[in-house]
C-alpha cells in the first residue's frame, strides 16, 4: 500500500498522534509544551495534527518537554505492559535518600517511586513544591515524620498520606533504622 492511500496514516500523522498522546496523558496544554519546547503553539499544532514537518532539535525539544526521548516517540512494540527488573531501576540518591523510579519512561499517567530513607535522612524542606501533582506515599517499613505545610505528621508502618505537591513538603526519617516508603504521583512530575 502506498503513502498517498487516504487509509494509511503517513509518518508525520503517526508521529503528531504520539505527541498528543503523551502530551494528553500529562495534562499539559499546547500553550505548556510550545513554552518549553521554544516553539509557537501553532506550530505544535500543526506537528500533533500531521500538517507539518519537524527537525530532529525541535523534536529532542519538545520531547524533553514532554519528560520522553524520542526514541520513545518511535517505540513500535505495540505491547501495552512494561517490564522493570529490580536491577535495572534508575536510582537518584539525594541526601541519604535513595529514589527507585519503578515506572519506566516514558511517564503515563503516573510516576511510582520507592524510597529508602537512611537514619537521619530527610527530603525536601519548607522550599520543596513542585508542580501541582497528587502525591500519595504509603509507608512500607520503619517510621517517618511527613511535614505538610506547618503540620507534622508521625507515619507508621501501614499509614499513607495524600497531598498535592504544590504545597511545602518533606519526609525526615528520626529512627536508627532505615525508612521504606512507596510514592505515587500523578500526573507525573518528572
Amino acid at each position: 500500500m502506498s503513502n498517498s492511500d487516504s487509509s494509511t496514516p503517513g509518518p508525520e500523522k503517526l508521529l503528531g498522534a504520539r505527541l498528543r498522546g503523551f502530551r494528553s496523558a500529562r495534562k499539559l496544554t499546547l500553550r505548556q509544551v510550545a513554552i518549553r519546547a521554544k516553539v509557537s503553539e501553532s506550530f505544535l499544532s500543526q506537528v500533533e495534527r500531521g500538517v507539518s514537518s519537524v527537525s530532529v532539535s525541535t523534536l529532542h525539544a519538545i520531547a524533553t518537554s514532554l519528560g520522553i526521548t524520542i526514541a520513545d516517540l518511535f517505540d513500535a512494540s505495540g505491547n501495552s505492559y512494561r517490564v522493570l527488573r529490580v536491577a535495572d531501576r534508575p536510582m537518584i540518591s539525594v541526601l541519604n535518600v535513595q529514589k527507585y523510579m519503578l515506572t519506566r519512561p516514558p511517564l503515563q499517567s503516573l510516576e511510582v517511586l520507592e524510597c529508602v530513607y537512611q537514619p537521619g535522612s530527610s527530603t525536601g524542606g519548607s522550599e520543596n513544591m513542585h508542580g501541582d501533582s497528587q502525591e500519595l506515599v504509603l509507608l512500607l517499613e520503619g517510621s517517618l515524620i511527613v511535614k505538610i505545610g506547618d503540620e507534622e505528621h508521625e507515619m507508621k508502618i501501614g499509614d499513607s498520606v495524600e497531598y498535592r505537591s504544590s504545597l511545602a513538603h518533606s519526609a525526615t526519617n528520626v529512627s536508627i533504622a532505615i525508612a521504606r516508603a512507596l510514592i505515587i504521583i500523578s500526573p507525573p512530575s518528572l
